[in-house]
């Protein structure tokens, strides 16, 4: 991946020297050009005016000062010079064959043009020389009108070569950026891809059993640090799985070997007093069939708290106002029945978010708890608090629970009393829940005597 990283970033480089220098290449071709054009025509106006007396005199053609003027020139810039009177014909040429002297240039369209006072540029093959010739024609002036023309002509491939030697001298520039392009990206390659490698390395340590393999979150680019990020979020929900996974396994077998022992023996002593002791029997299987209420009341439990330890299920927002009612007219008859007092007080709306069925569990299982701990006459009073968040409070009148029991009543398996009722997972269910939902739950002591066992949520918008 590295090797991909570093050829792409070069190869983009590259691209872009491409896409900015072939034009300008260009450019400078035609910069070249225009700065030879303009060159000539400055160096031929020169020669006209040098020439323009002999011109005017008739003796271009048989003065040697023409013919020198013309050679110096030719050897000093290697153009080819050739100077015509006013009819046209070659007066002067710097060809080592002077054989052209004399000849008539009229029918040429540069000389044509000169001829009749405009200046004249291009390009055109030469059929002497054999090559693509630049060329610049100008009118040799008087008072008296145009005396003749003065052209040169240079070969093309000498603009070319002017600009490629500009063109060729921003070669090192590239070489340059390129190398300095591939370092960098060497340089980005290799801390992108050591962060990969670091990040494989920690996959494969969770898919060999590692369930405290971590990716490094703090450096590297901000799409690895995201996805290290992303990662840890998986290992560490993974982890918790699995962890609550073997904590199920361990629990269950614990605390089912009691209660499936415990059957096992009374029905094997129900089965020997049958036919001798049917009375015993039936005792003894009524127990059997009591065990077998506490063993459901205790898988049922064990279900719940696995359901609510892994709970993954989305939350909504519920009136805890309205369900509290609810759960205390529900709860009512029972209270009264035991000669206990069950009411509401607090808000009128109360919403909140939670999780499905969160509220009905939890409430029930304070009220429960609270008849459990309370004496006929005493009054458990169930209280609705909202502000940015929403508290539900189930106070009741009983001995309440010391430090040391409040610090442990959220542990499974834990009862408050010695009698043997009860699974002990209720408080533990409770928790998760509430801790499912975004809230928590707590255990106080209440002033006056009795405890207080609320359950904070997150509120939500009325």
């Amino acid at each position: 991946m590295r090797l991909r990283l570093i050829l792409a970033m070069t190869g983009f480089t590259l691209l872009m020297l491409a896409v900015q220098n072939v034009p300008f290449a260009f450019y400078l071709t035609g910069v070249e050009r225009e700065r030879m054009v303009t060159t000539l025509e400055r160096d031929a106006f020169v020669l006209a005016g040098r020439l323009e007396d002999l011109l005017e005199a008739g003796t271009a053609a048989t003065d040697p000062a023409a013919a020198r003027v013309v050679a110096e020139y030719s050897a000093s810039s290697g153009a080819r010079v050739v100077v015509v009177d006013a009819e046209g014909v070659a007066v002067a040429t710097s060809d080592a064959d002077q054989s052209r002297v004399g000849a008539s240039y009229a029918s040429r369209p540069e000389f044509a043009a000169a001829l009749e006072g405009r200046i004249a540029t291009g390009e055109r093959d030469s059929e002497t020389l054999g090559v693509r010739l630049l060329y610049v024609a100008v009118p040799v002036l008087s008072a008296e009108g145009v005396l003749g023309s003065v052209r040169l002509s240079y070969p093309a491939q000498v603009v070319t070569d002017a600009a490629m030697r500009q063109v060729w001298g921003l070669l090192p520039v590239a070489a340059t950026t390129v190398v300095l392009a591939g370092l960098v990206a060497f340089v980005f390659a290799s801390g992108v891809t050591r962060r990969l490698r670091l990040l494989q390395a920690a996959t494969d340590g969770l898919a060999r059993g590692d369930l405290e393999s971590r990716a490094e979150e703090g450096a590297g680019v901000p799409e690895v640090r995201s996805l290290a990020r992303s990662f840890n979020l998986m290992a560490e929900r993974l982890q918790a799985l699995i962890e609550l996974q073997r904590s199920f396994a361990s629990d269950a077998s614990h605390q089912l070997r009691t209660p499936l022992t415990a059957l096992r023996l009374r029905l094997e002593g129900a089965s020997e007093l049958i036919e001798s002791d049917p009375d015993a029997a039936a005792e003894r299987l009524a127990a059997a069939d009591a065990e077998l209420d506490r063993l459901g009341s205790l898988i049922e439990g064990l279900l719940t708290l696995s359901r609510a330890e892994a709970e993954s299920a989305t939350t909504a927002v519920y009136d805890v106002a309205a369900i509290a009612r609810e759960r205390v007219e529900q709860w009512m008859p029972l209270g009264q029945e035991a000669g206990i007092t069950i009411r509401y007080e607090g808000a009128t709306v109360a919403p909140a978010v939670a999780i499905e069925t969160a509220l009905e569990q939890v409430v029930d299982n304070f009220i429960d708890n609270a008849l459990g701990a309370s004496s006929a006459g005493s009054t458990i009073t169930v209280r609705v608090e909202s502000t940015d968040r929403v508290t539900v409070h189930v106070l009741d009148e009983g001995p309440g629970l010391s430090p040391a029991q409040r610090a442990r009543a959220f542990d499974r398996f834990w009862r408050g009393s010695s009698d043997g009722e009860g699974s002990g997972l209720g408080l533990a269910i409770v928790e998760r829940l509430a801790r499912a939902s975004g809230g928590s739950a707590r255990l106080e002591p209440r002033t006056g005597g009795g405890l207080d066992a609320s359950l904070t949520l997150p509120g939500a918008p009325r």
